[in-house]
């Protein structure tokens, strides 16, 4: 095999001669790297985040909502409930210990003269506080959770300190929708911005204020009895909610979800997934673009250079050797592109993940990793020299003779 080394400072002597197309080409390259790296490492990173929040809800609690499975998120902003006799149904399923229905609204929260839109969530303080606390982490920071029949909320940490112009405390006034609460707790930080803008109410209060049916619901949260299978449960719910539906409905049409934690996990990995393969299809263009960048700065640069490669031929250089030469110069410039791209990726992604820990609407990381900067580098690489190959070869080619003549 020729010289490497020769070979390789030939090329970037090449390059520095050039150096304004090959920064332009180079810049084309990094633009692409830095789209695949920063989209891949934030919608992975999202991943991560969604898996996360899933497991927290534990094995024990299984989600009822309604709606069908391949259209789950059409089916949640749809406002379908789960009425009375569904909530009977799951109750009476065999493996289920308790049941609350989940109920929301928006309302106007006006706090020292300060008006903003805050979602007020019923609180079922029999069997939902017990979920809530035992198993999805929430717990007072100070204060405590309001009493039966009284005007109290418990408000979530952003909602304290960052929603209002005024930090709110235990025992001051909010007015929801013209009707005045106290505040009794205030939560302690789950880690995102939804669980962290609750405002909760008992659930008397609520159906009062909101006229809103707290035996029905958007979805239903039930917890399995210790030591069941949480997959059986599920069946067994389905088989409940079915019967009553063909006995109260005459439908044994299925409209309704049974979601256990590994269910969830498996929709949202599923979404996510087809999310993450788009984006990076999306990226991919602008490196297939970065790539003819570099396929046409190496057509223009053998061009350029045909008498040199006359001379270096007719002087004993071998094809591969000038094969190599332009392969070397694409290589170098995909690599220095992937090597910018990947650097400015990283970067960015950190600033997102920075963003949203200062406002925190979901718990996001980007997931930066040693092999995802390796496969940038040797693909951005593999690239150049792809994109390199025509150029190079048909300066191979070229015939010393026909070389130096064209420019006698």
């Amino acid at each position: 095999m020729e010289n490497f080394k020769g070979l390789f400072k030939i090329a970037l002597k090449n390059l520095k001669t050039r150096k304004l197309r090959s920064w332009l080409t180079i810049i084309g390259i990094a633009i692409g790297i830095f789209l695949v790296v920063t989209l891949f490492s934030l919608s992975q990173g999202i991943k991560e985040a969604v898996s996360s929040q899933l497991k927290s809800l534990g094995d024990e609690i299984i989600t009822i909502m309604p709606g069908d499975e391949e259209n789950m998120f059409l089916s949640m902003m749809g406002g379908v409930k789960l009425n009375k006799d569904d909530i009977e149904a799951i109750k009476n399923a065999e493996g289920v210990d308790k049941v609350f229905p989940y109920n929301y609204t928006a309302v106007t929260g006006r706090y020292l003269g300060e008006a903003k839109q805050v979602l007020l969530f019923s609180l079922d303080l029999k069997d939902g506080l017990d979920v809530l606390k035992g198993y999805q982490g929430f717990e007072v920071s100070s204060g405590n959770w309001p009493r039966p029949g009284r005007r109290e909320i418990v408000i979530g940490s952003y909602i304290a300190s960052k929603q209002f112009s005024t930090a709110v405390q235990i025992g001051d006034i909010i007015s929801l929708d013209g009707r005045k609460v106290e505040v009794c707790g205030i939560l302690k930080s789950l880690g995102n911005k939804n669980d962290d803008s609750m405002v909760m109410i008992e659930e008397s209060i609520f159906r009062e204020m909101t006229g809103i049916d707290t035996n029905s619901g958007s979805q239903v949260m039930a917890k399995i009895e210790e030591g069941a299978d949480p997959a059986k449960v599920a069946k067994n719910i389905e088989e409940s909610l079915s019967n009553v539906r063909q006995r109260k409905r005459g439908t044994d049409k299925k409209d309704f979800m049974v979601l256990t934690a590994d269910k969830m996990g498996d929709i949202a990995g599923n979404v996510l997934g087809t999310l993450q393969f788009a984006v990076i299809g999306f990226a991919s263009i602008a490196i297939i673009v970065g790539g003819i960048g570099i396929a046409n700065t190496m057509f223009t640069s053998v061009r350029e250079r045909i008498r040199e490669i006359g001379i270096m031929k007719a002087i004993g250089a071998k094809d591969s050797s000038i094969n190599y030469i332009f392969l070397l110069e694409s290589g170098t410039i995909g690599l220095i592109g992937g090597a910018g791209g990947t650097l400015l990726g990283i970067l960015f992604a950190k600033i997102i993940e920075w963003y949203f820990t200062i406002n925190p609407v979901i718990a996001l990381k980007a997931y930066i990793s040693f092999p995802i900067i390796l496969f940038s580098l040797l693909f951005s690489f593999l690239l150049g020299c792809l994109f390199g190959y025509l150029p190079a070869r048909s300066a191979a080619k070229l015939k010393p003779a026909d070389s130096l003549r064209r420019y006698e």
